[in-house]
Order: structure tokens, then C-alpha cells, then sequence
């Protein structure tokens, strides 16, 4: 291949604005390699599993105690394996969910009334308890677990889920971020905007609406009044860097002290804790078990996209990006679209305060501390130039898995949390890098 082509390749639009897209799949390979273990079943699937090795080998008859501990998932497990048993005729002696004591209650009990245990249904953790070898007409032997195998931490279903809701957040305030860059601005109050809305909204609903026995309708008016209350200061910024023509930089700074400030303030420096069970819908709830954040960024993201490249706004946004002056030469009414897109921004940090506020079951003036770093870093390696004029929203959500995929990474590697930060800086550096080096290489 010549070098002319090489350059035609690094500069195809697929390449250049979604080439982080690979690093991601790399990445993605990288730490299911390094984090293959064996692995032991559980929930739902484990406890079937058991069961029916369990009536295999002992038949229908088989008499069994069904043994795990008092956790959620180890409860689904139990769950599973008696109706599995119930179905295939075993009989079930008992199905203790606790400690080793209540284990040796329950195996005494069955003895005393002449029963012989046939076999224990028991996951990983519990059949390597000691309780059943002080019995020798039971013994750990009788334990049978589900089969074992090997599969990598970084792939199981709870973990990548749990990176999805984990960058959920972070990845919904980008989307304004995005907006602000691709201007040429930047917005270092998000941060401070996500403890705002979470204040304001579980004030709200603990002031007018009686705390945790507050309604529907008035957990959606606290919602909607802790995101209003960020759409103003969104507004705010937007008039005081379009107005006066004062550096976004400088605008968004003090914006991003007040606001704290004003959180600080109306909680008095304290979490407010008193809010409603349907408050926590939208944070913590489930539907085809994906958590509701991953939904409502989804959601957004699709939006989001839309706007900005089928939307005369969008276009509106790059060309001020580009160029302001001569986009204002064009026609293109920059002090509205600059006011929206801080207006935007703002929203959207308010709408993640509400979730993050859903999720922690709280509000909080700490919340959002260090966010507006985060939601650059994601905007930065998703390929937006910090220069203004360039960047995909679906890049931005390229680059808001790619850091939660290097965090989770290194959580799962037993990385410690400093040489964390020093690996996240260096990301964020070498981002910025390449932009620097594309830009260098379109301009020769």
C-alpha cells in the first residue's frame, strides 16, 4: 500500500470519526484474556442445574437439603432448585438460607425424625463448609454443586451491565458537553450542576411532599424543578458568554463554585435521604433486567444523533465550531445556538443528578464531584477536538465506555486506584495527541 493510500485509509469519515471504536474492541479483548478464571454458578440457572444432577444420580426418591446463604442471589438459586426437585418428584428435607449454625439446626432436626439425607444441594461457598463432616451418615461428600467453568470476570452479564449503568451518567452529560465542545467552549459546571439538581429535587420532594410517602406527582414536579433549576443557570452561562463575550473557561468556573455553593447551602452540608421508593424507578430499577440508565442513554444518545446530524441545528453547531465569525456571516444566529447549546448542557447535568440522586436513594451537594473532568475525558477520546468544529455523538459514547472499560479493567486486575488516576491522565493526554496529530496531518 502507498502512502497516499495509508492516508486515504486514516482519513476514510468511518476511520476518523469512530476509530476509537477499535481501541474499544481491543480493549474489550484484552481484559477478557487477562481475567479468564473458573468460574462457579449461581442464581437461577445453578439451582436447575443441581437439582437435576442431583435426581440423576440418586433418582426421583432422593431425599435432599437444599443449603445456601441469606443473599439475593443465593436465594434465586434455592428457589430454583426446589421447584426444580418439586417437579421431578425428590423430596425436599429442608431449604436453609443462613449460616453454619443454622445448618447444623437443621441437619439435627432431620436426623432426630430418622430421616436419611440422600444428597445437599449447595453452591461453591456452602459446600465448603466443615458443618456436615461432624455428621458420618452425612458428610461434605453428599454436597453437589453446580458444574464449574472457566469464562472471564470482564463478560459476565452482571459486569457488563454494570459498566453500562455505571457510564450511564457520565455518558448523558456528555451529550451536552459534546454540544459545547464542538463549539469551541467547554463547561466546567456540569460537575456541580449533578449535586444542584439532586438537592433541589430531594428537597422538593421532602418539603411539599412528606419524604418517603410522597407520590408519583410529586417526585416527577421534584425532578422537574431540580433539572429547571439547572436549565436556568445553563441559560445563565449561555447569556453571560454570548451577551459579554466572556471566556467559557472563566464563565463556567464560577458558575461551577456557585452552584456548589447553592447546594452546600440548601441542605445545610447534609444528605436528604427522605425520598420515596418510586423515586428510585429510574436509578435502580430493571426492565429484561438492563438497568433503566442504560435505557434512558440509549435513548438520548438516539436523539442526540438525530439533532446533530440530520438537524439544522446541528449543522448550526459545527459551523460555529469551524468558524464563528464567518458561520455569523452565513446566517447562522450564533448567540441562539450558543445560549441552546449551554441551555442543553445544563439539562442534561440536571437530568443526571436526578438519576445519580435515584440511584444513591439520596441527595447529596458531594454528588458530582470530579464529573466535568470525566465528561471531557469521555468527550476528548470519543475524537471531538478540543478546537471546536469536529465530533460524533456516537463517538462520545465510544469514549464514555472506553474510560468505564479501563476502570472496570483495572478494578477486576486488582490495579491500585493511584496508578489508576495515572493511567486515566494518560489516556486523556494521548486523546488529545492524536487530535493534534490529525489536525496536523489534514492541514499538509
Amino acid at each position: 500500500m502507498s502512502k497516499h493510500q495509508r492516508n486515504a485509509a486514516l482519513h476514510h469519515p468511518f476511520i476518523r470519526d469512530y476509530g476509537m471504536l477499535f481501541v474499544l474492541l481491543i480493549l474489550g479483548l484484552l481484559f477478557s484474556a487477562i481475567t479468564i478464571k473458573l468460574q462457579h454458578p449461581t442464581g437461577e440457572d445453578a439451582g436447575r442445574q443441581v437439582a437435576n444432577l442431583i435426581v440423576a444420580r440418586h433418582g426421583t426418591k432422593a431425599r435432599v437439603l437444599i443449603v445456601t446463604r441469606n443473599t439475593k442471589e443465593d436465594l434465586t438459586f434455592a428457589e430454583a432448585a426446589e421447584k426444580q426437585f418439586k417437579r421431578s418428584g425428590a423430596a425436599v428435607l429442608g431449604n436453609i438460607n443462613g449460616s453454619p449454625a443454622d445448618v447444623r439446626k437443621a441437619i439435627e432436626a432431620t436426623l432426630s425424625q430418622g430421616e436419611q439425607i440422600d444428597a445437599i444441594a449447595a453452591n461453591d461457598v456452602t459446600s465448603k463448609w466443615t458443618v456436615y463432616d461432624q455428621y458420618p451418615t452425612v458428610g461434605s461428600a453428599k454436597c453437589i454443586t453446580p458444574s464449574p467453568y472457566y469464562w472471564p470476570d470482564f463478560l459476565k452479564v452482571s459486569n457488563l451491565l454494570g459498566v453500562a449503568n455505571q457510564t450511564a451518567i457520565y455518558a448523558i452529560i456528555a451529550i451536552g458537553m459534546t454540544m459545547v465542545i464542538v463549539t469551541g467552549g467547554i463547561d466546567l459546571s456540569v460537575g456541580s450542576f449533578v449535586a444542584l439538581s439532586a438537592v433541589c429535587s430531594a428537597i422538593v420532594i421532602r418539603d411539599w411532599g412528606g419524604g418517603s410517602s410522597a407520590g408519583f406527582g410529586i417526585v416527577i414536579l421534584g425532578s422537574l424543578i431540580g433539572i429547571g433549576v439547572c436549565v436556568i443557570a445553563g441559560i445563565f452561562n449561555g447569556l453571560m458568554i454570548t451577551t459579554f463575550r466572556m471566556p467559557p473557561f472563566i464563565v463556567t468556573l464560577g458558575m461551577m463554585m456557585m452552584a456548589s455553593g447553592m447546594a452546600f447551602r440548601l441542605s445545610e452540608g447534609r444528605s436528604i435521604p427522605e425520598l420515596p421508593a418510586t423515586f428510585f424507578w429510574l436509578g435502580r430499577g430493571q426492565t429484561l433486567r438492563v438497568p433503566h440508565p442504560v435505557f434512558l442513554m440509549i435513548i438520548l444518545y438516539v436523539i442526540a444523533h438525530f439533532v446533530m446530524s440530520r438537524m439544522v441545528f446541528g449543522r448550526y453547531v459545527y459551523a460555529i465550531g469551524g468558524n464563528e465569525e464567518v458561520a455569523r456571516l452565513s446566517g447562522v444566529p450564533v448567540k441562539r445556538v450558543l445560549l441552546a447549546v449551554y441551555t442543553i448542557c445544563g439539562a442534561l447535568a440536571g437530568l443526571g443528578g436526578i438519576v445519580l440522586a435515584s440511584q444513591l436513594s439520596a441527595g447529596d451537594p458531594k454528588f458530582g464531584l470530579m464529573y466535568e473532568l470525566e465528561v471531557i475525558a469521555a468527550v476528548v477520546v470519543g475524537g471531538t477536538s478540543l478546537m471546536g468544529g469536529h465530533g460524533k455523538i456516537f463517538g462520545t459514547l465510544i469514549g464514555a465506555f472506553i474510560i468505564a472499560v479501563i476502570k472496570n479493567g483495572m478494578n477486576l486486575t486488582n490495579v491500585d486506584p493511584f496508578n489508576q488516576k495515572i493511567v486515566l491522565g494518560a489516556v486523556l493526554i494521548l486523546a488529545v495527541l492524536l487530535d493534534t496529530l490529525k489536525r496536523r496531518g489534514a492541514g499538509k
